[in-house]
């Protein structure tokens, strides 16, 4: 599977949502499971990083699994 291209700062929402489905061949379903797969991956990368990082090293931020 190829990363899809990063939407600019300013890019609406709507047309990123069309390139996802665009990618899938409009299947909306494979999207939502590819969009499932990439965040679980993330959250397993943040969970990491955060087993790896003191307090001290980030100067008392520290990485969240939920927006804030």
């Amino acid at each position: 599977m190829r990363p899809l291209k990063a939407a600019l700062p300013d890019e609406p929402a709507e047309a990123e949502f069309n390139d996802v489905l665009r990618y899938h061949d409009g299947d909306a379903d494979a999207a939502v499971r590819t969009l499932l797969e990439d965040c679980r991956h993330l959250r397993e990368q943040l969970a990491l990083a955060q087993m790896g990082m003191s307090i001290g090293f980030t100067r008392g931020w520290k990485p969240s699994f939920d927006r804030d």
